[in-house]
């Protein structure tokens, strides 16, 4: 087992509670389930989100669907004048037999466009 980044990021519609929290949980969900991460080899999870994303912390969602024993981190993302807007981004330490080639990460919704580099 090493320890790996996956990396990951999905845009939100509006910046409501719900939203932020349905994307965040939408995001953790396919980003560890397409990487076969387990709960316990997850070793922290540090979240960005752009400034127009002020509701809530995306670290909440994480901690509703059982992640709140894992050390997290919400951060504001840089705020670059051409940058894309409502997204919430996500880095995933975690230990995995994967090879660094193998991991999968998950780009959603109108964020895959930061990311066209990377198969589906």
């Amino acid at each position: 087992m090493k320890l790996r980044a996956i990396r990951g990021a999905i845009t939100c519609d509006e910046d409501s509670k719900e939203e932020i929290h349905a994307k965040t949980k939408r995001l953790l969900e396919e980003l560890l389930a397409r990487n076969e991460v387990d709960h316990e080899d997850l070793v922290s999870i540090l979240f960005t989100a752009t400034d127009d994303l002020i509701a809530d912390f995306p670290a909440v969602a994480a901690r509703s669907i059982g992640l709140g024993d894992v050390p997290l981190l919400c951060a504001r993302e840089l705020s670059i004048p051409h940058g894309m807007p409502r997204v919430v981004r996500v880095l995933v330490h975690c230990y995995t037999p994967k090879a660094r080639s193998e991991l999968h990460h998950v780009y959603l919704e109108g964020a895959r466009a930061l990311r066209d580099d990377l198969p589906e």
